[in-house]
């Protein structure tokens, strides 16, 4: 028989049987997901399908009709005897060679020896035979041929797989089989069968989460399918793609003007760049540093295209020269319409701008509402846009050079968001000015390089000469040079100076909360700035029980902290893993390998951090990675739990948002009190926000007038200091702990504040 043999990576199941380490089968099952077993499970499927067989769903048990003919062949007699066990094998499956029969006669002996070792009687043993042999005549006759070959036939189960089948499934095994379940709901019905793991190994790796919703192997299928659709769609692929920002420094009036050399040498590669850069810097010194980088460009030979305010709209004309047909599918459609991109004498820039014609059309089939119809209406936009600029921005310039496409105003129009991203695929620099920061710009990518500017100012027209350029005076540069020496190393700060913040908990007396809590954060003990990253000290405390059991004075202490820089909580649990949370089904698709996806984060529809100031994202983004990587919540990367992190920081409240936005880290930090009465418990995600709020920033304290160990719970390591302040008190209700001068929820809500509400 077959030994029953370990693997060290999944593409071990694709070694030829002499290539084995050990010369036997393998019979795994996967309870976990991630991007490696996707692409595993596709290669895997196909195997099984081309060698093997697919089960989805229960394999059906023998219908009426195939056990009359099973006991017209073999009748009903059974004993538990390997001679006996060949004899029915060779007149039930007779196209076995002796050598098959022998193999698989000597593995179902095992397994019933197996079965009756575990406490099933010979009338169990019996039924398992009768259903195996009709298992293998019925459902697995394509396998048997393929036993005792160089290249071991796959097995490829999906479900929660039964007791009988599991045994079955075994002695396939055995007889020289390779086995692969998918468990979509851990792993616990299975051990229920197989306690000690004795048939099946469980595997294990790095990154795995759930199954994501609706995953199945027909669905796998369709989407393979779909894939091959696609190659045979795009037919030669170019043999350059692009290196998009990837080159850049951050400084883009300097990254344009670059030659294609000094931007990099992989001959592979063409490097361009795609930038929108929202309000301006300087009012002073704008436009003439657009005017600066407009006589750059025109001195290395790459005179920019400049379109301010929106695209025109192709003409009649245009639009006829777009050669168009009646299409059924979205794919034959974008194929038809490729062929309008013709460039005879840059053949690999004809293969380029079709790809970015499809990928870009591809994706944008898949948004809700968009049907056949009005993608060929933004298909020949694309295409009419292409047509009229192609001239200035590739004639004349030999791959890998880029052209340069500069747009004033913003993006207004998805048909433009669409082009100014299908451009950004080819060698073109595209440059997205918007300094007036107009919000209704539609432009969102992926490879988009975002900076945003306090300032703002009206600019109708990109500047084309000297005129109305501006520079400096020098009372102006005496200026900045004297605000550089004010807010460097004298303890003074500008607002929102510093980008990058890291908490650092203080170890305190409870009677020093109330001190430290309305400071500043540059006055408190350990804060320091070191390479422009601020140390915040900040306070992460449980306070269990009340002092000297006097509830009026318990509320009132409270009832002061809660200042209008306070986040209150009085209940438990605040947030509840069923709530709704539209992160939660793309949580997989966020993190890979143990990193946080940001661009895919970034442009994802459900991500709801846009609005935020571009560091306070990365601020957000920052500690998320740090609250997963340092393992704080019990669970993370065993069970999943990671996903969990990131849907719940990610679908954080608008009140919480709003306070992180006007955080300034040199100033008085945003708190979160969390009080908690009752002996429920707090929930895992609860831990997850305060964890993931201390980390940003917050004090945080705990107030438990019980002293029972709620807080505590999914906390892997303890992160607060604990203040034993008096004795227990027990059902106690929180009353209004609104502080005098703090605006009520009702005074937030109509903007009323002062003595008179006006």
């Amino acid at each position: 028989m077959f030994a029953h043999c370990e693997i060290q990576d999944l593409d071990d199941y694709f070694l030829e049987l002499g290539r084995r380490r050990e010369r036997g089968s393998y019979f795994y099952r996967i309870c976990g997901y991630n991007q490696a077993i996707q692409e595993f499970l596709q290669a895997y499927w196909q195997a099984a399908r081309a060698r093997g067989a697919v089960v989805e769903g229960k394999i059906p048990n023998p219908s009426e009709g195939n056990l009359a003919y099973y006991e017209e062949v073999l009748g009903m007699e059974f004993r538990f005897e390997k001679e006996f066990l060949a004899l029915g094998l060779k007149k039930w499956l007779p196209r076995m060679t002796p050598g098959q029969r022998e193999q698989l006669a000597l593995s179902m002996y095992d397994t019933l020896t197996q079965m009756k070792r575990s406490g099933k009687n010979e009338n169990m043993q019996k039924n398992a035979y009768v259903k195996f042999m009709c298992w293998l005549y019925y459902r697995f006759e394509q396998v048997i041929p393929l036993l005792g070959q160089e290249i071991l036939p796959k097995i490829l189960y999906e479900g929660e797989i039964g007791s009988y089948e599991l045994w079955f499934l075994s002695m396939l095994s055995k007889a020289g089989c390779d086995i692969l379940l998918l468990q979509y709901h851990a792993d616990d019905a299975y051990l229920s069968k197989d306690p000690g793991s004795k048939l099946s190994n469980r595997w294990e790796m790095d990154g795995m989460g759930p199954f994501p919703e609706g995953f199945s192997l027909k669905a796998l299928s369709q989407e393979m399918a779909r894939r091959q659709d696609e190659e045979r769609l795009y037919g030669p692929l170019p043999q350059m793609s692009n290196c998009t920002n990837a080159w850049i420094s951050g400084q883009i009036w300097e990254n344009m003007q670059m030659s294609a050399r000094e931007r990099g040498t992989d001959p592979a590669l063409f490097y361009n760049c795609f930038c929108k850069i929202n309000g301006v810097e300087d009012k002073l010194t704008y436009v003439n540093e657009l005017y600066q980088l407009r006589l750059g460009l025109e001195r290395s030979g790459r005179e920019p295209l400049v379109v301010e305010g929106a695209i025109p709209s192709p003409s009649p004309e245009e639009i006829q020269q777009i050669h168009r047909g009646r299409y059924g599918t979205v794919e034959q459609m974008l194929f038809d319409l490729s062929k309008n991109i013709r460039y005879p004498n840059n053949m690999e820039l004809q293969k380029l701008a079709r790809k970015a014609f499809l990928d870009i059309l591809l994706e944008a089939s898949k948004r809700e509402g968009m049907g056949l119809n009005r993608l060929m209406g933004r298909a020949v936009y694309l295409l009419c846009w292409l047509a009229r600029y192609q001239k200035e921005l590739w004639e004349g310039r030999p791959l890998p050079e880029v052209g340069c496409l500069i747009c004033l105003g913003g993006c207004k129009t998805d048909r433009e968001a669409l082009f100014l991203r299908m451009l950004a695929r080819l060698p073109v620099d595209v440059l997205i000015l918007n300094p007036e920061q107009d919000p209704e710009c539609e432009l969102e990518d992926r490879l988009l390089y975002e900076i945003f500017h306090v300032e703002s100012m009206r600019l109708p027209q990109f500047p084309g000469d000297a005129n109305g350029a501006q520079m400096g005076t020098v009372a102006y540069h005496a200026e900045r040079e004297l605000d550089q020496v004010l807010y460097q190393d004298t303890g003074i700060y500008r607002n929102r100076q510093y980008r990058k913040a890291v908490s650092v908990t203080l170890r305190t007396m409870y009677e020093e909360i109330a001190i430290l809590w309305d400071q500043e954060v540059k006055y408190r003990p350990n804060f320091s700035i070191v390479d422009d990253v601020v140390n915040i000290p900040v306070i992460f405390a449980k306070v269990s029980g009340v002092k000297d059991g006097d509830a009026h004075k318990y509320w009132e202490g409270i009832s002061k902290l809660n200042n209008q820089d306070a986040y209150l909580v009085k209940g438990a649990p605040f947030v509840r893993g069923t709530d709704e949370n539209p992160v939660k089904p793309h949580a997989v698709e966020f993190f890979k390998k143990g990193k946080l996806r940001r661009d895919v984060i970034k442009s994802h529809a459900v991500y709801r951090y846009g609005f935020l100031r571009e560091e306070i994202q990365d601020h957000i983004l920052d500690k998320l990675q740090l609250l997963i990587d340092q393992k704080i919540i019990a669970g993370t990367f065993e069970n999943g739990t990671e996903y969990t992190i990131i849907a719940t920081a990610l679908n954080l409240n608008t009140e919480l948002l709003r306070m992180i936005q006007g955080f300034d880290f040199t100033r008085k930090n945003p708190k979160l009190i969390y009080i908690h009465t009752t002996e429920g418990q707090i929930s895992r995600e609860d831990t997850i926000l305060i964890a993931f709020l201390h980390l940003v920033g917050f004090d945080v304290v705990f107030f438990v007038p019980t002293g029972y160990r709620s807080v505590e719970k999914y906390f892997a390591k303890q992160l607060f200091e604990e203040h034993q302040i008096g004795e227990y008190i027990y059902d106690l209700r929180v009353p209004d702990l609104d502080a005098p001068g703090r605006p009520s929820w009702r005074d937030k809500l109509f903007k009323r504040g002062g003595k008179d509400g006006n």
